[in-house]
């Protein structure tokens, strides 16, 4: 009953920003939590960042003072702001969220890549 559909992400120089969104649909009301995750080549995998209803953020220490995470709750929306890039972030960012009860449903993916 819930569908998410990540954008926003695309081919930036180090040191560049992005700002990924990820627009949510279906019944809405029924996500409990929501979080960013990327998987590098190679590698699992990992959490970035999650956002809470009632606001709450929490950041994988890799991204804490680069990344933010924030949201649109009338358009039901979940962003990630990214900044100052390095080529190491370069990976397919996934939506995630943990939808009542405790199911898990998960964007597409949107590839950022970093070049030096």
């Amino acid at each position: 009953q819930v569908q998410l559909v990540e954008s926003g992400g695309g081919s930036v120089q180090a040191g560049g920003s992005l700002r990924l969104s990820c627009a949510a649909s279906g019944r809405t009301s029924d996500i409990i939590f929501m979080d960013w995750y990327r998987q590098a080549p190679g590698k699992e995998r990992e959490l970035v960042a999650g956002l809470s209803r009632s606001g709450s953020s929490t950041y994988a220490d890799s991204v804490k003072g680069r990344f933010t995470i924030s949201r649109d709750i009338a358009k039901n929306t979940l962003y990630l702001q990214i900044n100052s890039l390095e080529p190491e972030d370069t990976a397919v960012y996934y939506c995630h969220a943990v939808v009542n009860i405790y199911h898990n449903v998960w964007g597409q993916g949107t590839q950022v890549t970093v070049s030096s």
